[in-house]
């Protein structure tokens, strides 16, 4: 209970808009009322400015307006409870959990446009897997901005874990191939590898990350064992856009959500899960290493409509 106290409290503050939006903003207006097509309509803008996406609200609404006909649900706080279990059901089944190799290394391919916090995400991951008694090894792929490769090598020399990098300008599929290599001779079990961050619509970028994963799956069969997308919670649908390109290039296994900073807009998990099929993994709570949780989706949703703040 005090781990969900503190997990509760910490999404309850970074989904700020959200439940302002969904808490004060709609739950605390349904409340005592009757359902009726005004107050689905109230629901269905709220949300769509919660960020859930058009498809997916539409198909929540349309279930809500039939269960009102059959008499399932009559008074506001019937709705409350539907919403909040339609969410949640949607990841039903839905593993949530990082992917291991059987055999080390473990290779985790991060990706992400710049701005989102991918190179801050790679260290908060890079901590938690020590602190589970994981050795770790940074492969720095980003070798277009030489600030992103010394960036990482910052958060390496602090938290104690190696790294490859190679010069400015090379190849970063051959920086991941010594990474692994160096990996094998160190005994090192999960290699986390950072990529490239321009913008998602450039061709160049999708084809040099296709690259990357085609030399991790011939030097490491199985490799990479997880490709985490680092998606910006407040960038809303533009964050969807961002999934669906990066998932054409190299099959995005999981979504690290980051920048839950009380602007962002929540309902883009169930936007993402409905569209893309892609389950959210971990969610970045701030800027400290120790600022990562996992996707828990009843702890999230019932953040999501967590009630306290004023409506904007």
């Amino acid at each position: 209970m005090g781990l969900f106290s503190s997990t509760f409290g910490a999404l309850k503050r970074g989904l700020g808009r959200t439940n302002a939006v969904l808490g004060t903003g709609l739950v605390s207006r349904m409340r005592g009322r009757d359902i009726d097509e005004e107050l689905i309509d109230e629901i269905e803008a709220h949300l769509l400015r919660s960020d859930v996406g058009v498809q997916s609200t539409e198909g929540i609404v349309t279930s809500l307006r039939t269960g009102v006909k059959q008499g399932h649900r009559q008074r506001g706080e019937d709705a409350i409870e539907f919403l909040k279990s339609q969410l949640v059901s949607r990841f039903a089944d839905v593993d949530t959990t990082l992917r291991f190799s059987d055999t080390a290394p473990t290779v985790i391919l991060v990706a992400g446009v710049n701005g989102v916090g991918k190179t801050t995400s790679i260290a908060k991951l890079a901590a938690a897997l020590q602190d589970d008694g994981h050795s770790v090894l940074l492969a720095a792929g980003d070798t277009f901005r030489a600030a992103a490769a010394e960036q990482l090598a910052t958060w390496a020399r602090r938290l104690g874990v190696d790294i490859v990098r190679g010069n400015d300008g090379a190849d970063p599929a051959s920086v991941v191939y010594d990474a692994l290599d160096a990996a094998r001779a160190r005994d090192i079990d999960i290699v986390l590898v950072d990529t490239a961050g321009r913008m998602h619509n450039e061709d160049g970028l999708m084809r040099q990350l296709g690259k990357i994963r085609d030399v991790l799956e011939r030097q490491c069969p199985g490799a990479p064992h997880e490709v985490l997308l680092v998606l910006d919670a407040t960038q809303g649908q533009n964050a969807l856009v961002q999934a669906r390109q990066f998932n054409e290039a190299i099959d995005v296994s999981g979504i690290f959500l980051t920048k839950l900073d009380g602007t962002a807009r929540g309902g883009i998990v169930v936007a993402i899960w409905d569209e893309l099929g892609i389950p959210i993994k971990l969610v970045g709570l701030g800027e400290r290493p120790e600022d990562l949780a996992p996707f828990e989706p009843e702890i999230f949703i019932e953040a999501m409509f967590a009630e306290g703040d004023d409506p904007v």
